[in-house]
């Protein structure tokens, strides 16, 4: 499914000439490296960030360090921040911020939790979503790989909705 997913994503990106820049926080670059198992990602992909520490946040993609101290930085309002940041990079933009365990979580966001934001710059204005994921997985790289996963499956559909 996933190799299905990276082949529309790479249609759609290189059929409208965009360009992705991806903010990743919990998944640790993990989108990235499925982008770029895409022969010609080069056409596609101009710059990645893992942005693990709410610093890197503020000072790559613009977060505001009163977004993270009034939601905490697993928060959507964290991810889209995210992606709007990443919408000064290129055209469409992809974030995560989550708990991949075993430690870390809370009541309201355990772990297995994740925060995906998407965005795109449309008719001279930046459209941004984000949605909240749950994950069914027990093992932090069985939750990474599924918020990866999710993620670009995610994107896939939102850009299908905005292109």
């Amino acid at each position: 499914m996933k190799n299905k997913i990276l082949s529309e994503l790479k249609d759609i990106l290189l059929k409208n000439r965009f360009k992705i820049s991806c903010g990743e926080s919990c998944t640790g670059g993990l989108i990235s490296s499925y982008l770029t198992d895409i022969d010609g990602a080069s056409n596609f992909i101009d710059q990645n960030f893992v942005t693990y520490a709410p610093e890197a946040k503020q000072k790559f993609l613009n977060v505001k360090k009163k977004t993270i101290e009034k939601y905490t930085v697993v928060s959507k309002e964290v991810a889209l921040e995210m992606a709007e940041g990443l919408l000064q990079y290129a055209d469409i933009s992809l974030s995560t911020t989550g708990y991949t365990g075993p430690s870390g979580g809370d009541e309201k966001n355990p772990v297995g939790t994740v925060y995906i934001g998407f965005g795109i710059k449309k008719d001279g204005k930046n459209i941004t979503n984000a949605i909240k994921y749950n994950s069914k997985f027990k093992t932090r790289c069985e939750i990474k790989e599924d918020f990866a996963e999710t993620a670009l499956k995610e994107l896939l559909k939102f850009l299908k909705n905005n292109v």
